[in-house]
């Protein structure tokens, strides 16, 4: 077995999520982050702004709905309810790429207080 679910796994996807490549994910995620806020200093447009803080609760927030969403979707399908099985694996597979990136951006992070952590003064 190769990887997570084996080497037949793509064999078993429908034909729609088998064609999708990386670049196409990474193109979505682009536009999507293009489409967020920008950042503001505090202060300089009132009431307005968001802060980082804010954001970064937001998107966990983001994450941990997706995560049951996807629960719920696996759960409701393994119970013999309505559900399609793309749609569960869609539901699944975009849970897990967005806790995936939610950690990379957290290892970067505690990577980043390291860095300033350790500068001598």
């Amino acid at each position: 077995m190769s990887g997570r679910w084996g080497a037949n796994a793509d064999s078993k996807l429908p034909r729609a999520m088998s064609s999708i490549t990386p670049s196409q994910v990474f193109s979505q995620q682009t536009q999507s982050l293009q489409s967020l806020p920008k950042a503001t200093q505090p202060g300089l447009q009132g009431d307005n702004t968001t802060s980082f803080k804010d954001f970064l609760i937001d998107s966990i927030r983001d994450v941990n709905s997706m995560q049951q969403q996807a629960d719920h979707a696996v759960e409701t399908m393994l119970t013999g309810g309505e559900a399609d099985p793309a749609e569960v694996l869609t539901a699944v597979q975009k849970a897990d790429l967005a806790f995936r990136l939610m950690m990379q951006m957290r290892n970067k992070m505690m990577q980043v207080y390291q860095e300033v952590r350790d500068i001598r003064v």
